[in-house]
């Protein structure tokens, strides 16, 4: 059921935050209210069809809309008198047009527009410099999606998907809808080192870090604008910018008027509802979206219950007979997914029967948009998303997420000069399943961000200052599930200044400098800073120079957790080993089955390091970007050093648990005697992580116990190489390939921390895209990557090469009404993208798009 939490439900300090915005937003809203408009259509010249997609604006102005099936369009709250509008699609040569504006009657305007090929190079983008500037003069790497895959790929609620058709992106699907996103290796399963943001609001989940895709409550299609930034990008973004940044920007309610259905279904009993409706009111001056979106699929993973389930998994991927496929200790999980059962004793490795029940998410938001005289526009939405039966692969084990309650609101007022934005995002987790220990926890956090950011050019516009300033305040309550209880119910606070300045030196020089100073609770103060030089050979070409810093925090996961990894340890046969050995007289003093506290059940335990320290890497980058013709072109070779890394969860890592020690009810001279038995016999038994892990916990009770700590430097290089070519204005081949190569100071990293890159050597994509042939839009993407090794806690082990074939067809019906059918993986190679992952086949979904 959907639910959109009024502000009155909202805690005390959010209301203050939230309601205090809204009111200084306010409180500068002009109140003209006059309403003259622009309308007309905008055709082609070729055939006078309608042009879907063009944008159309006056300048000086933020008004602007987009024309949809039908070409038309409408501008109203144009001020009156003689005004100029532009008129840009990608594919034809843009327009400047003047009209005169009668306030007493609608202008009337018909454009027609002449093919003309694609310039890349002069494509805007956002996410670098968190302002405006020409793909080609950007200072990073960067990659826009192509917004017709994006309205195709749609229909699949995967938006995951389409980013891996990008240069040097990392995409690793673990399930239906758990993916793993990373750049430049040294990929994780929580601390995810890409900042994922959804107009500026963070879509991580508070406790892990990581993003919940499930819960996202937008479809590609409502997206204006979809940017990856690669490489460290800390000095504008803070915290976790680590690899980059992935920036999705939806549009207001008045560039997206009327209503829209969307309906799909597919293989794996798939099916997908999404509606949006966005219309003008208040003399055209407010504009509303309303969106709702359902959907349902069976899910790739299986239950893994049973001994040998995980080698029975991943026979189809890999030879199991050459490499022996082991299930972390105790070799099964004691849990089955939701809507199976086990056949055999609670406790004990046994088959699972039944259905598992399908993966589900609901959505549902609303948004209201005014548009000042002046331009400006202020914003004010709000939402919520269910997600149901999502499996995630965590570093210990998998969990299994009954359902997940995901509300939020964001309030912002834009202008050309300068943004002020405030957000809550919420999540509550109450039936969510360690499968591999059994156990249940629970993950109520919210999280309250406000932000502003300032723009002003100088210098006859060849300079330019962006700086800004957030607070962020997070909240996690696990009631002692999932965090020790003297850590759990916490609050802690987030604080950052950053700017940004460029400036043109010379004509054809420009150099950029930009800082960033982060202050938390749980980190030291850190300095994040980046310099830039962008030297233009040729208007439609650049080669740029960069140096960056980034940090990444551990999550709350890594800080806090107190949890079961596993069923209790019965040690009483050791115990009984030593009692029947020349040691036993020593053990007189120790009343039978409590040489481990409880022998029969000695815990084991993943508890957090709350000392730990932040991640680093500093980056130096060298950027090409060139078009010659139809031809784009981009080039980007970074040499990165990491340190600080957050190991896996570990014996012997955290000095708080030291090696175990016998009760001090035995003499003192024995003691140590003891306990190198008792290692002897855990080392024998092929037991050597618990002969390291075995340790005494702060109260004394016996326990063996994994946790986290730093440690390790390494270097990374590689390149990253992309390019585009337009054949036509039908037909355009895209292709990019990455090389990564890592070294590892063996010197630097704790003994048994296994660190890897988890990601490929190579990797690359090959794209066909064809536009409008009859009418018709299709994608074809080979996608491959070579094989690798993936570390992460206790799932260690090869991950197969794969190289997938995916397409995309679309067909407008008539001008309201698209047809499209998708193909992922369309030869349904069996692979798992990273080990302890589920194994991923093919999916072919078809959809019917109505606009009206």
């Amino acid at each position: 059921m959907l639910h959109l939490p009024p502000l009155l439900c909202l805690g005390r300090t959010r209301r203050v935050v939230i309601v205090g915005a809204f009111a200084a937003c306010c409180a500068v809203l002009p109140l003209d209210v006059q309403a003259q408009a622009i309308a007309g259509a905008v055709t082609r010249r070729e055939d006078a069809s309608p042009l879907e997609g063009a944008t159309v604006s006056v300048a000086g102005t933020s008004l602007a809309a987009t024309t949809g099936a039908t070409g038309r369009f409408i501008l109203r709250g144009v001020p009156a008198g003689r005004q100029r509008v532009r008129i840009i699609r990608i594919g034809f040569a843009p327009i400047e047009q003047p009209i005169d504006v009668d306030p007493r009657a609608t202008a009337m305007l018909s454009i027609t527009m002449d093919d003309l090929a694609v310039s890349i190079a002069d494509l805007t983008v956002t996410a670098v410099s968190r302002a405006p500037e020409r793909l080609v003069e950007a200072p990073g790497a960067i990659a826009r999606l192509d917004p017709v895959a994006a309205r195709d790929l749609s229909i699949t609620g995967q938006p995951a998907l389409a980013l891996a058709t990008l240069p040097g992106v990392d995409v690793v699907q673990t399930d239906m809808q758990d993916f793993n996103l990373s750049a430049r290796g040294f990929n994780t399963v929580f601390n995810r080192r890409v900042l994922v943001l959804l107009d500026g609001r963070d879509l991580a989940i508070n406790f892990l870090g990581s993003q919940e895709w499930l819960g996202l409550s937008a479809t590609l299609e409502d997206m204006a604008r979809v940017e990856f930034v690669r490489g460290p990008s800390a000095a504008l973004y803070g915290a976790n910018a680590f690899s980059g940044v992935l920036n999705m920007v939806t549009p207001t309610a008045r560039e997206t008027p009327g209503s829209r259905l969307s309906v799909a279904a597919g293989e794996l009993g798939t099916s997908r509802i999404d509606l949006r409706h966005a219309g003008l009111f208040g003399g055209d001056r407010w504009g509303y979206r309303l969106s709702a979106g359902t959907n349902r699929s069976e899910a790739w993973s299986r239950s893994r219950t049973n001994l040998g389930d995980l080698q029975r998994e991943y026979a189809g991927a890999v030879d199991t007979t050459a490499l022996a496929i082991r299930h972390p200790f105790p070799g099964y999980e004691l849990r089955a997914l939701n809507g199976q059962a086990t056949t055999g004793a609670p406790g004990l490795p046994s088959a699972a029967v039944g259905n598992a029940d399908p993966v589900t998410g609901t959505y549902g938001s609303g948004r209201v948009d005014y548009y000042a005289s002046s331009g400006a526009v202020f914003t004010a939405e709000a939402g919520t998303a269910v997600a149901r039966n999502a499996t995630l692969l965590g570093s210990g084990a998998r969990f299994q997420i009954t359902e997940s309650q995901r509300p939020w609101a964001r309030l912002a007022w834009a202008t050309d000069d300068y943004h002020l934005m405030a957000w809550y995002s919420g999540r509550t987790g109450t039936d969510q399943h360690n499968l591999a220990a059994g156990t249940e926890s629970i993950d109520r956090s919210h999280t309250v961000h406000v932000e502003g950011q300032f723009n002003r050019k100088f210098s006859g516009d060849r300079g330019r200052l962006v700086a800004g300033a957030s607070w962020r305040r997070a909240s996690v309550n696990t009631e002692g599930t999932l965090v020790a209880p003297e850590f759990d119910d916490r609050t802690d606070h987030y604080a950052a200044v950053f700017a940004q300045l460029d400036h043109n030196v010379l004509p054809h020089l420009k150099l950029v400098a930009a800082a960033r100073i982060d202050e938390s609770n749980l980190f030291a103060t850190q300095f994040s800073p980046k310099a830039a030089a962008v030297l233009s050979l040729a208007p439609r070409q650049s080669l740029r120079l960069t140096y960056g810093r980034a940090f990444e925090t551990p999550n709350t996961l890594d800080f806090f957790v107190s949890l079961p990894v596993g069923p209790p340890a019965d040690f009483s046969g050791i115990e009984g080993a030593l009692r029947a050995s020349p040691l036993g007289p020593t053990l007189g003093t120790v009343p039978s089955g409590t040489l481990f506290t409880t022998s029969a059940a000695v815990p084991l335990l993943a508890l957090g390091n709350p000392d730990l320290d932040v991640e680093r890497v500093s980056s130096y980058e060298l950027g090409y970007k060139g078009e010659f013709g139809p031809a784009f072109i981009t080039v980007d070779a970074f040499y990165s050093l990491m340190d600080g890394f957050v190991t896996d969860i570990l014996p012997g890592v955290n000095p708080q648990y030291a090696p175990w020690t016998a009760p001090e009810s035995v003499a003192s001279g024995s003691r140590a005697t003891v306990e190198a038995a008792v290692r002897d016999i855990l080392t024998q038994a092929g037991q050597g992580l618990a002969a390291t892990a075995l340790t005494r916990l702060p109260d004394g009770r016996t326990a063996i116990v994994l946790s986290i700590g730093n440690a390790g430097k390494a270097t990374i290089r590689g390149v990253e190489f992309g390019a585009a070519l337009s054949l036509n204005r039908h037909v355009k081949v895209d292709a990019n390939f990455s090389v990564l190569r890592f070294n590892l100071d063996a010197s630097s990293f704790i003994p048994g921390d296994v660190v890897k890159p988890n990601a490929p050597e190579h990797k690359g994509n090959v794209t066909l895209a064809l536009r409008d042939v009859l009418g018709l839009d299709a994608t074809f993407n080979a996608r491959f990557t070579s094989a690798f090794d993936w570390s992460a806690g206790t799932f260690s082990g090869p991950v197969p090469s794969t190289t997938t074939i995916n397409a995309t067809a679309s067909y407008p019906v008539t001008p309201q009404i698209r047809i499209t059918a998708v193909a992922s993986n369309l030869f349904d190679q069996q692979r798992y993208q990273n080990f302890g992952g589920a194994v991923i086949g093919r999916r072919v979904m078809a959809g019917v798009n109505a606009r009206f």
